[in-house]
């Protein structure tokens, strides 16, 4: 039979796994996916994604893609892979890509990404609330959101981004270009929106907790560029908890035609 690409939506809630990539004790959310794929296609599945989430981390929509021979509907894809797995991870839509003639013009669901964008979610309350545990950042001293805007703007466009990068990434180039930062306060909740070309390891997180540096009041908005200058990790502050972080769209040409989904945090609020 003709080998296919699938490529599917994959929405997840981070708190009961190690991350998403594949480890020996099985206890990510690549493991739990590739175990239910394997059940609809009765043969082995490696899938491969846009992008790499640590433990703790969620998404609202990661893609991923796999390679198969077998002939399944897209709802298989979808139900019957959802009925294969745990609560906290859903497969929310599929699609099938022809394949190319050339191997460099086929669909990738990291190397054709054009753009990631996170969402990060800070609950700027006094006291913490154990109902929102795993699900957002808390920060109890109070936060000037102006002032960390004025610092993020700092960071949008192409920047050497070492300075944000954990000692332990393994990307080629630590040059990146930062399409846009935003921040909004709903009540207690500030949503960050971070949308770039590519991400390093940790580079959202630390952001985040150099821009409530910021935020706090121990440092000015200029602050965020002088860090940025430095290309020095031990100069940024330390990285911040990954329970608000969620991975919420990747941006593909439209040629790909993949049914994806608008996904909001308004829920929170």
């Amino acid at each position: 039979m003709q080998l296919k690409r699938i490529v599917l939506g994959v929405q997840y809630d981070g708190r009961p796994w190690l991350g998403w990539q594949s480890q020996p004790n099985g206890q990510t959310v690549q493991d739990m996916l590739e175990k239910a794929l394997q059940s609809i296609a009765t043969q082995p599945v490696k899938v491969s994604c846009a992008g790499r989430t640590d433990a703790g981390v969620h998404a609202l929509e990661q893609v991923v893609h796999f390679d198969t021979d077998i002939d399944r509907s897209l709802t298989s894809w979808v139900r019957g892979v959802n009925a294969h797995l745990p609560e906290s991870i859903a497969v929310r839509w599929s699609s099938e890509i022809a394949q190319a003639s050339e191997p460099e013009l086929e669909f990738h669901a990291r190397f054709s990404a054009r753009a990631r964008t996170y969402h990060y979610v800070l609950y700027n309350h006094p006291v913490r609330s154990p109902l929102l545990s795993g699900r957002v950042g808390w920060v109890f001293r109070p936060l000037d959101e102006q002032k960390m805007q004025d610092a993020a703007q700092y960071l949008v466009g192409e920047h050497d981004f070492s300075a944000f990068r954990a000692t332990t990434c393994q990307a080629k180039s630590p040059v990146k270009t930062m399409h846009e930062i935003t921040l909004q306060r709903q009540g207690n909740f500030i949503f960050l929106t971070l949308r770039a070309s590519a991400f390093l390891h940790h580079m959202v997180r630390n952001i985040v907790g150099s821009l409530i540096a910021v935020g706090v009041g121990k440092y000015e908005p200029e602050w965020m560029q002088e860090v940025l200058q430095t290309a020095d990790r031990s100069i940024s502050a330390p990285t911040f908890m990954p329970d608000g972080l969620y991975l919420a769209k990747v941006d593909y040409d439209p040629k790909w035609n993949l049914p994806q989904q608008i996904s909001s945090l308004n829920w929170f609020a």
